[in-house]
């Protein structure tokens, strides 16, 4: 039978080495905040409750939590007096939780959620008072040493200033991440002072008050020590999001994803690569982004929310809340914005901008064009420079295209209007009214030339000299000699 868990995590910290005015805890690490990440490894020991301690920025961090872990409770550290204080706090505000209690640093975002289910597996099962994760790493220069009995449980944790020189020689290090049992906490807790340099009551204490009561005090290693790693400012955070792309990017390489220039490819946590899915360099795949089994994406392309079906390609695009389907071909230099979403072999070409639109099956809008709150039919071909004017400075419009029409090249779809299947436009046509079925719509009059208007006109411009020069050079060329005609001369023969 699996013991109660009561789950804390410490979020309270002010973080002044982050330099901003957002909190630590929420500056944000492919597709979830750093607290995100943690309460995502958090989830996977399954607890009946998950308090978070707030402090610094609290209304910041309540906000975030009711929006991306409504089940969790936020308890308030007015003052932060340290980690023991912190967590001291948190029991008093379950005074019921009894069995497991497992404290989480808020700023390990690369903290694995199988990490923290073997650090309570071990506990529970060895029915210890306290079990504490640590680390082997290369440098452990400013962290806290771990010191093991004859039995190779935990004596004591020192820290660096403290160490003598055979101690700080130690490279397993306190990670900060523990269980214990919430009965022997309590207690413990209740013994803490603040009667150290800082003037807080340290939860490390803990571990040495249960030690020194013959309570056994077990220690953990981590499998991974960069699971361990916290960030106290930007640089150090930079550094936790290039190793999750690494690791993100590692794990979809081995389970069938192609991903050409991992130094390059930044894909959220929260994204899905399906097999056979090709990721050029310089992509960003954000957010809720899906890429279907043997579909291309990049170069230079940044997805947002977006799915792309199985067998597309998206080239040199940035897309939001966008659909691509099956097949669809997408850039390059296009833009889908909200709302677009695109049938099975369609095709949206080079410097295209879509919004709120519908293209259907089979349907082409190859070069230069905005369509906006429209609805394209299927195997339908949108010339280039077209324009579907949606918006009347009021509100917005919608034009529909049916399927199998053919546009032609500058047109402007004055909406609401509706162009029916099997229609044709001409070139530079300006639709206001509805075209039906199989009918070809033009607008403007016959074409007019006014031979000579630019000497007459513009008279001492570079543009009347190279008129001049040409219609000389012409008249060379027809004749066989120079022309005879006399400056300024606009007549033609």
């Amino acid at each position: 039978m699996t013991e109660a868990r009561t789950v804390v995590i410490l979020a309270a910290g002010e973080g002044k080495r982050m330099k901003s005015a957002l909190s630590k805890m929420l500056h944000p690490l492919l597709g979830r905040t750093v607290v995100g990440h943690v309460l995502q490894a958090a989830a996977a020991v399954d607890a009946e409750r998950t308090l978070v301690v707030v402090g610094h920025a609290a209304d910041q961090v309540e906000a975030h939590l009711a929006e991306v872990a409504p089940e969790a409770t936020a308890v308030l550290q007015a003052e932060q007096h340290g980690t023991g204080h912190a967590v001291r706090i948190a029991l008093d505000a379950v005074p019921d939780a009894t069995g497991t209690v497992v404290v989480l640093n808020g700023d390990v975002p690369l903290l694995r959620g199988e990490t923290v289910e073997a650090l309570v597996a071990a506990h529970e099962s060895a029915g210890t008072a306290a079990t504490v994760l640590t680390a082997e790493i290369a440098d452990p220069t400013g962290l806290g040493r771990i010191i093991r009995d004859e039995t190779g449980g935990l004596e004591r944790i020192v820290e660096e200033r403290d160490a003598s020189p055979a101690e700080k020689a130690i490279r397993e290090i306190n990670a900060g991440i523990y269980a214990f049992d919430a009965r022997l906490l309590r207690a413990a807790l209740a013994k803490l002072t603040s009667d150290n340099d800082q003037g807080e009551e340290y939860l490390t204490d803990v571990l040495g008050l249960l030690a020194a009561a013959g309570e056994p005090v077990a220690v953990h290693v981590a499998a991974d020590a960069q699971e361990t790693l916290g960030c106290n400012d930007r640089v150090e955070l930079a550094g936790l999001r290039a190793r999750l792309r690494d690791r993100v990017n590692a794990d979809l390489m081995r389970s069938g994803v192609t991903i050409l220039d991992p130094a390059t490819t930044w894909i959220d946590v929260t994204a899905t690569v399906e097999r056979d899915a090709v990721i050029d360099q310089n992509t960003q795949l954000r957010g809720a982004t899906r890429v279907g089994p043997g579909a291309v994406v990049g170069p230079d392309t940044t997805l947002i929310d977006t799915v792309v079906e199985a067998g597309a390609t998206v080239l040199r695009a940035h897309a939001v809340q966008a659909e691509v389907g099956p097949g669809a071909s997408v850039g390059p230099y296009a833009y889908l914005r909200p709302g677009s979403r695109l049938g099975a072999k369609s095709k949206i070409g080079t410097f295209v901008e879509t919004k709120n639109s519908e293209i259907g099956t089979g349907s082409k809008v190859p070069h230069l064009s905005y369509v906006g709150d429209a609805t394209i039919g299927e195997h339908s071909n949108i010339g280039a420079a077209s324009v579907f004017v949606n918006y009347d400075g009021v509100k917005k419009h919608r034009t529909v295209i049916g399927s199998h029409a053919r546009t032609g090249s500058d047109n402007m779809f004055v909406a609401p209007v509706e162009v029916g299947d099997g229609a044709y436009t001409g070139a530079g046509t300006v639709v206001r009214r509805d075209v039906p079925p199989g009918a070809l719509s033009v607008s403007g009059g016959q074409q007019r030339i006014f031979e000579g208007w630019v000497e007459s006109r513009r008279p001492g411009t570079a543009a009347a000299e190279a008129a001049r020069q040409a219609r000389d050079q012409l008249h060379v060329t027809e004749d066989g000699h120079a022309a005879a005609d006399a400056p300024g001369d606009t007549s033609s023969e």
